[in-house]
């Protein structure tokens, strides 16, 4: 166990703050032995660091998980069950993946972070959330020591949502994921700008690695590099709105960017929002939104998370007061900060 050890490396956003204490486990057996050497501390689990905003040092101990492994449990005719440990970088995990041909992960292709933050955030790109292939995941009880097994209906994903983020908030470590695969890949295209991307390069029947080499190509376009920018991706999440406040926005805003969900629910694209209230390109000393995608705040090298976390209310503040809708971050504060707007 390392003691007031710097966590700049293992957040996106590269805040320097410091973990009071710090350890990794690659196995339970790891990870029982550190909790009983250090019982009745303040606990945070660290996977790929690439949705969190540190706001000061963490006065307890952070754990990153390093289980690793991915093999296959069940074969049907038409599905094939692809077990991944918690602490495989989810990239690495879709296109391990894509080079065996199973299918259903090619539209989630480099979004950052590990595979034991996917089903916590219900993550999801392109028409395609992690909810639609998650098949069941492993997860140790802290309290009980025990490990439990969650299928689909009991992680309650919704919209970035799972039962992990609210009900069962820091009361598990998932452990692996298993996902039901594809045999025959059931593509789509016409979200964002993938059949775009295709016609350009002529991709006609596309495959599923073509799939996944346009959304990498369109991602990269559009979001910055961590490793070159700090940033932690889409930082709110698009407002989902029922119909009449929609109509409401839309006579103001004939161009608003919006996505039907339902009879009376419509999505607006929050960047969309950000953008057309002229805080694309905004810049508050080390840290700002980015100039080509306006969802996404930037570390510039140096800011402070309390800096990135002011900038983020006064975009909160700027949409409430022009479109009358109130963004909510998608990016987890640590610690949290009951009172934020």
């Amino acid at each position: 166990m390392e003691h007031n050890y710097s966590l700049q490396p293992f957040n996106t956003f590269g805040i320097d703050v410091k973990a009071k204490h710090f350890a990794t486990f690659s196995n339970i057996a790891e990870l029982q032995t550190i909790l009983h050497s250090a019982p009745n501390l303040d606990l945070l689990i660290l996977g790929g660091g690439s949705n969190m905003l540190f706001t000061q040092d963490f006065n307890g101990l952070v754990l990153r998980n390093e289980i690793k492994g991915i093999s296959v449990v069940k074969e049907t005719n038409t599905q094939v069950f692809v077990k991944a440990g918690a602490g495989e970088v989810w990239h690495e995990f879709v296109l391990h993946c894509i080079a065996h041909n199973w299918c259903g992960l090619e539209n989630l292709s480099l979004i950052p972070g590990s595979v034991g933050a996917s089903p916590m955030q219900n993550i999801g790109a392109y028409g395609v959330e992690i909810k639609d292939v998650f098949h069941e995941l492993s997860a140790y009880h802290l309290e009980s020591g025990e490990m439990h097994t969650f299928h689909k209906e009991q992680c309650q994903f919704g919209y970035r949502e799972s039962v992990f983020k609210r009900a069962l908030k820091d009361q598990y470590i998932i452990t692996d994921v298993t996902f039901a695969l594809a045999k025959q890949p059931n593509l789509k295209t016409s979200y964002g700008a993938i059949q775009q991307e295709l016609d350009a390069k002529g991709i006609q029947n596309p495959s599923i690695r073509d799939i996944s080499e346009a959304v990498i190509a369109i991602r990269q376009s559009k979001l910055p590099d961590p490793k070159v920018l700090g940033n932690a991706g889409s930082f709110f999440k698009n407002p989902v709105i029922d119909r009449n406040s929609f109509e409401t926005i839309l006579a103001k805003f004939p161009n608003v960017s919006h996505y039907v969900v339902s009879d009376t629910e419509v999505k607006l694209a929050a960047g969309w929002l950000i953008e057309n209230a002229g805080l694309k390109g905004l810049r508050q000393g080390s840290c700002g939104v980015h100039e080509k995608q306006a969802l996404v705040l930037v570390n510039y090298g140096g800011s402070q998370g309390q800096q990135i976390l002011d900038l983020s209310s006064h975009i909160i503040q700027t949409i409430q007061a022009l479109f009358g809708i109130t963004l909510e971050r998608e990016v987890n504060i640590i610690p949290p900060h009951e009172s934020i707007l």
